[in-house]
């Protein structure tokens, strides 16, 4: 079963669109990185040369993973993009060609079925961060000249780790998605409309942020004042995405480490709740047929 689910999800077109752009992307992060750096600090130098400023450059101490910081944004909008839709056509594609039928008209545990499933994409999933995570670290080695130590190693590893528990919640999500949908369509448009609120109407609620700022690499700013301190409490942590911005800043050295463990228990629990939602399927549903 796992074997034929990594096998399947290879075939799937819109799947192998989506893993070459997030690949694409996270092999230019770091250029893109770079080429930040080299600017900024080419006008900062010019800027102090004229005696305009005696401010010091901004990327003075910066860690070396400050490179890859935009890849936390490729995570969260195509990353999770690609998760969605693995998660969603895995499903649909049991339901159109009716193997499930077969399958459960022998005695099989409907969680052992979907629990298959599931371990086929995260190794899929694994398997497509694990190639990410090389790509970044040869990426920052060759802007660096020297490979990364073992420290930095190790909190990339440790920001891929999270990435992946994330994005595993996204495939759940698509899973229930392609189990319950009439329609092919819905199937995979109602969970990207679920992602988009987590991504940009959720933080909006607790932060006044534009919508563009929402595509920072770093965790909106709390707004105070008119209730807005009060929504955010509420309905922070829904946003896991934003608690994915925190997590990530501490782990690749560009923000705080405060608030991370608690964001790390709210990612965690966004897949677990997925997971038990998904395990608690029916025999039933899994033998609906689709409408198109």
């Amino acid at each position: 079963m796992i074997r034929h689910e990594l096998v399947s999800s290879r075939r799937e077109r819109t799947v192998h669109t989506l893993l070459v752009v997030f690949l694409a992307m996270v092999s230019v992060s770091s250029l893109i990185g770079w080429l930040t750096n080299q600017t900024v600090t080419r006008v900062w130098q010019q800027t102090t040369d004229a005696g305009l400023t005696h401010a010091p450059n901004p990327f003075t101490g910066a860690p070396p993973l400050a490179y890859a910081k935009n890849v936390v944004i490729y995570v969260i909008l195509i990353g999770a993009l690609l998760a969605i839709v693995l998660g969603a056509t895995s499903l649909l594609r049991s339901r159109r060609s009716h193997t499930v039928d077969l399958l459960l008209s022998r005695p099989v545990d409907v969680r052992v079925y979907l629990a298959a499933k599931v371990t086929g994409l995260a190794a899929l999933l694994g398997t497509i961060l694990a190639a990410a995570a090389a790509v970044t670290w040869v990426s920052i080695a060759v802007i660096l000249h020297h490979p990364l130590g073992v420290g930095p190693t190790l909190r990339l590893a440790g920001f891929y780790t999270v990435a992946g528990i994330l994005l595993m919640g996204f495939v759940v999500m698509g899973m229930i998605s392609g189990l319950y949908a009439r329609t092919q369509t819905s199937a995979v448009l109602s969970p990207i409309v679920v992602w988009s609120v987590i991504v940009f109407v959720v933080p909006q609620l607790g932060t006044a942020a534009l919508p563009v700022s929402l595509l920072n690499p770093v965790p909106s700013i709390v707004t105070t004042g008119g209730g807005f301190s009060v929504v955010h409490t509420l309905l922070g942590p829904l946003s896991v995405t934003e608690q994915f911005k925190t997590i990530s800043g501490a782990l690749l050295g560009t923000s705080p480490t405060g608030g991370a463990i608690p964001a790390l228990a709210t990612v965690i629990a966004f897949l677990a709740l997925g997971l038990a939602v998904l395990l608690r399927t029916r025999r039933d549903v899994l033998r609906r047929d689709l409408r198109d």
